[in-house]
């Protein structure tokens, strides 16, 4: 049962990843005859989108790289509820790990995709109660409205993400089974870990106070 379990989280991930290729905003600036990773920032995530091609593209890369976590999520799930249910919980969340690093490391693009922000958001929408997810979008609207500083919020929904996962299962509210709960708990940092790594050269001009604010491109 050990290696088969093993072998239910390669899978995850392997689900996960695949639908994390789906790069919206490099197919959306693609269809308007543009490279979104050598606009801007040079990411191929939300905020670029909305940067450099406007509102719409913006829209449509968030839309597209949230739901494409919420798919991977409820793919594993319905795979493994009746086959292996007590361990069905950590597998999604594998899987919506596995979509985060197709969204920022994919193959086809030379790894150089987004930073997994939108994606990791469709994982916490798809994972966590609905109005955790309400208070983390509020948190993120406040912080950008009052700072400009997108990195800032997306690096506060990642803090508050791992902290509400160490509370829920603390409380049982995810429903992860007890043998899971310590993995689930790394893997949630992981997705913490893995945002404060993509920002890093965000957070390093936070802290000397040069960091981009954010402004939009008229289209």
């Amino acid at each position: 049962m050990i290696f088969e379990r093993i072998i239910s989280r390669i899978i995850s991930v392997a689900i996960g990843y695949i639908f994390g290729l789906f790069q919206t905003g490099y197919l959306y600036g693609k269809s308007k005859g543009i490279d979104i990773r050598t606009q801007g920032s040079g990411n191929a995530g939300t905020t670029n989108s909305l940067r450099v091609l406007g509102a719409k593209a913006g829209a449509i890369t968030f839309i597209g790289d949230l739901l494409k976590a919420i798919l991977a999520v409820l793919v594993v799930h319905f795979i493994f509820k009746d086959i292996d249910p007590e361990y069905t919980k950590l597998y999604e969340l594998y899987a919506g790990f596995g979509a985060v690093l197709g969204h920022n490391f994919p193959f086809f693009l030379k790894f150089k995709g987004g930073k997994g922000i939108a994606c990791s958001s469709g994982v916490i929408l798809a994972l966590c109660p609905w109005w955790f997810s309400a208070i983390c979008l509020a948190a993120f609207i406040i912080i950008v409205v009052s700072t400009r500083y997108v990195s800032l919020g997306s690096i506060t929904i990642m803090t508050m993400f791992i902290v509400g996962v160490l509370i829920f299962n603390y409380y049982g509210i995810l429903g992860v089974e007890a043998s899971c709960i310590v993995e689930f708990d790394i893997v949630a940092a992981c997705f913490t870990a893995m945002a404060i790594f993509r920002h890093r050269a965000n957070i390093v001009r936070l802290l000397h106070g040069n960091e981009n604010k954010f402004s939009m491109k008229k289209k």
